[in-house]
């Protein structure tokens, strides 16, 4: 089984989120896809199937086995090893669109966040108190705005303390710095920190294009790989746009 790792949303090898990526002839059992996750340790593997009218069907897996509704750089690294104009990839979270060229474009719905009441302790898991506190219903995980993009960068959370939120899959944080930057803690499905994620981006979206009053921006992860992601927000539609790398081309054996 061919077996390929992409690093997305960088144009240079070790930066930005790898991902795994299989392309399967048929779906194979559920356990087999988890332990592969679970091999590569990476935030998501992607594993694709071929419909016969050239569409495909995608799904992604964390390393602690769970299927994830959606993924933005798993996404993206599979739409670069297909390397075609276009690709519809059909998903737990509709028909997702992908188009090459210098830079690849993902068309994803887009997940606007409300504003709520934050959880009893956010500010201490965290480490530090947001200015502003919401809700993304499609992600199930909260946005926390900060005023000053060095304290989102500065953070140091206790992941533990975010885990046991009830009902809360991650935290958001971001803070305006050009556009935006972001940081996102995900511990409750087994990734401490995602370094690129395109998920969350279909909700800092909207939330920044309101803000700032434009609906193309770009925002910066500023996790220890970092990358960027470009944003444009068309209604209820969000296109997010980045490059990616083949940085492992390999055979599974087992």
């Amino acid at each position: 089984m061919r077996i390929r790792i992409v690093d997305a949303f960088t144009d240079r090898p070790f930066a930005g989120n790898p991902a795994g990526v299989c392309l399967l002839e048929a779906w194979p059992d559920e356990p087999w896809m988890r332990a592969v996750a679970a091999e590569l340790n990476l935030s998501e593997t992607a594993f694709a199937v071929a419909r016969p009218n050239g569409d495909w069907d995608l799904r992604w897996f964390t390393p602690a086995g769970t299927e994830v509704d959606l993924c933005g750089h798993g996404t993206l690294a599979t739409a670069h090893v297909l390397d075609r104009d276009e690709v519809r990839f059909h998903t737990r979270s509709g028909v997702l669109t992908a188009r090459g060229g210098d830079e690849i474009r993902l068309d994803f719905p887009a997940s606007p966040p409300a504003p709520t009441e934050a959880p009893d302790g956010l500010g201490a898991a965290l480490g530090a108190d947001p200015v502003e506190v919401l809700w993304v219903p499609a992600l199930r995980e909260l946005l926390a705005v900060f005023d000053d993009a060095r304290t989102v960068r500065e953070l140091a959370p206790d992941l533990g303390a975010i885990a046991r939120f009830d009902g809360v899959r991650g935290v958001v944080v971001t803070a305006p710095e050009n556009d935006f930057v972001s940081r996102v803690f995900l511990p409750a499905i087994g990734i401490a920190e995602d370094p690129v994620t395109g998920g969350a981006h279909t909700a800092l979206a909207p939330y920044w294009a309101q803000r700032l009053g434009r609906d193309r921006l770009v925002g910066y992860q500023a996790s220890a790989r970092g990358g960027s992601v470009r944003t444009h927000l068309r209604g209820d539609r969000v296109e997010l746009s980045g490059r990616a790398v083949t940085v492992l081309d390999g055979e599974l054996l087992a």
